[in-house]
């Protein structure tokens, strides 16, 4: 059975930068899509980016494209997102999320396992 775990959120200063992962815990990490969502009180859960099992191939949402970059260590069974200039609306809890479909994917439905999330605060 899959689990995920993330970690490494905190507060920071705009423009400012951070790092978030997310520990896989089952078989196979490296046959996964990976992908990062975010949601902000009150806001629907949205795409962040992707990462094919290779990593080889990433995805962005526009609103993150060039200050996000999404990583993954398949020895480590492991999935990063580092996020550079930072801004206020980037606030909201960060979740990782894994899914066995191959390509693009930035639906959450097309995510089968979510881990807890955890809290990015940007401030002003």
């Amino acid at each position: 059975q899959v689990q995920l775990a993330e970690s490494g959120g905190g507060l920071v200063q705009a423009g400012g930068s951070l790092r978030v992962s997310c520990a896989f815990t089952g078989r196979a990490f490296s046959t996964y899509t990976m992908g990062w969502f975010r949601q902000a009180p009150g806001k629907e859960r949205e795409f962040v980016a992707s990462s094919c099992w290779t990593g080889r191939n990433s995805y962005y949402a526009d609103s993150v494209k060039g200050r996000f970059t999404i990583s993954r260590d398949n020895a480590k069974a492991t999935v990063y997102l580092q996020m550079e200039s930072l801004k206020p609306e980037d606030t909201a809890v960060y979740y990782c999320a894994s899914s066995v479909l191959s390509g693009f994917r930035s639906s959450a439905n097309e995510y089968a396992t979510w881990g807890r999330g955890t809290q990015v605060t940007v401030s002003s």
